[in-house]
């Protein structure tokens, strides 16, 4: 039950306010488990399944989840059992920003209530490993039992408050008639070419090219971002281009043309942004392409999260069959430890030469031209893969061509 805030505040004794204090005092130094135990719930269900299939949004979701959990923490080590402010400090007002941008409403803000379970329910472990006195506990626990739900509650209640005054001044301009037509296209509803082109500025009858440039940063820099969908659109040699705010830290570009930019000459050019990534779709013609290209950045972009891969920038062609082989991130890294076995740990030049030599159909001579080295240290370097991969080359060519190529991706815990 959520205390008005014109009913007094129970008060505790000195004894549980040390306890209290003590507890808060452990909750704000969490253990890794149990921030990954929150996140877990807080983007659980399907309410919530829109926003954890966004990397952004998730990982706004997550630096809220664990903002709320310092703050509460860090005011009762202040003032123990003392009712908490709510919490709108930069993390969680960003996070409630990029909601709106998305076309969310407060229903969002469901991942807090679910994550109030999880930490209830730590909270309940500390305070019996603080003490075993009934009175005192059941003292500690009543007034812990408010003070999170009139927490979370006053949190969501001030942080809605904002999100309307959000949607209000986003329903105002241009940036919100662009991102209106934008989401009546990429949902197919009908609306006409010419009127969409004229609300865009863009035109929709030629080929595009659709990318996702945004921050892994905590803290996003909107001109970071605009100067790397500038750099984007110049390696892409396009003239103009469309871009939609998606949120703090996002941004959905559109480029007219057919052939996207090289993923290496990109990376040079984004080296001064290193915060920021990309993720590029198939170029596609007229509203459909327009549609699907954008459809192939964001699951581009879903499968970069879920690898947690260290990668800037990513096509789609690239990693078409990985998108499809690696929607369960612990099944990815399971099939590349089964398959590779110790050549996973190998050296760089020998995991990229077995890559050429499948590449090359087995063909040794194309192999060395291909890595520009002598034909005979191929053939040193594919016996000493044979030696550490658990079958031969021979007879699992195209599976560990797969493991090869899914490793290049995943993250420093495959």
């Amino acid at each position: 039950m959520v205390q008005s805030a014109a009913s007094p505040w129970p008060s505790l004794s000195a004894e549980a306010r040390d306890l209290f204090r003590r507890g808060a005092e452990i909750v704000l130094h969490p253990r890794a488990e149990w921030i990954e135990e929150l996140h877990e719930a807080s983007l659980g269900g399907d309410s919530m399944r829109a926003v954890a299939e966004d990397p952004v949004l998730t990982e706004g979701t997550k630096r809220a989840n664990l903002a709320n959990l310092l703050h509460w923490a860090a005011a009762n080590v202040q003032h123990p059992g003392k009712r908490v402010t709510a919490n709108l400090n930069q993390e969680v007002l960003e996070g409630a920003r990029d909601m709106v941008r998305r076309g969310f409403d407060s229903g969002g803000l469901d991942a807090y209530r679910r994550a109030q379970g999880v930490a209830w329910r730590r909270w309940i472990e500390i305070c019996f490993d603080l003490t075993s006195d009934p009175v005192l506990l059941r003292e500690l626990l009543d007034v812990s039992s408010l003070s999170i739900t009139t927490f979370i509650e006053d949190t969501v209640a001030a942080v809605s408050e904002r999100m309307a005054a959000e949607r209000t001044e986003l329903t105002r301009g241009a940036h919100a008639e662009r991102r209106a037509t934008v989401t009546l296209l990429l949902e197919g509803a009908p609306i006409s070419r010419s009127r969409a082109e004229a609300q865009l500025g863009y035109p929709l009858a030629g080929p595009h090219t659709a990318a996702i440039v945004w921050s892994g940063s905590a803290t996003p820099s909107s001109q970071q971002l605009e100067a790397a969908a500038e750099t984007l659109m110049r390696a892409s040699d396009a003239s103009h281009r469309l871009t939609v705010v998606a949120s703090a830290a996002a941004l959905w570009v559109w480029l007219p043309g057919r052939t996207p930019p090289r993923a290496d000459r990109l990376a040079e050019d984004l080296a001064p942004h290193p915060d920021v990534r990309v993720a590029l779709g198939r170029p596609g013609s007229g509203i459909d392409g327009f549609r699907r290209s954008h459809l192939d950045a964001a699951a581009t972009q879903r499968m970069l999260a879920r690898l947690t891969s260290p990668r800037q920038i990513a096509r789609y062609q690239d990693i078409q069959l990985l998108v499809l082989l690696t929607g369960d991130p612990g099944q990815a890294s399971e099939f590349v430890a089964d398959t590779l076995g110790e050549l996973r740990h190998a050296d760089i030049e020998t995991r990229e030469t077995v890559r050429a030599y499948v590449h090359e159909l087995g063909n040794t001579t194309r192999t060395a031209e291909r890595l520009y080295t002598h034909r005979n240290t191929v053939v040193r370097r594919l016996a000493r893969a044979d030696e550490l991969l658990p079958r031969p080359l021979a007879e699992n060519a195209v599976d560990v061509a797969v493991a090869l190529e899914t490793l290049r991706w995943l993250g420093s815990g495959a």
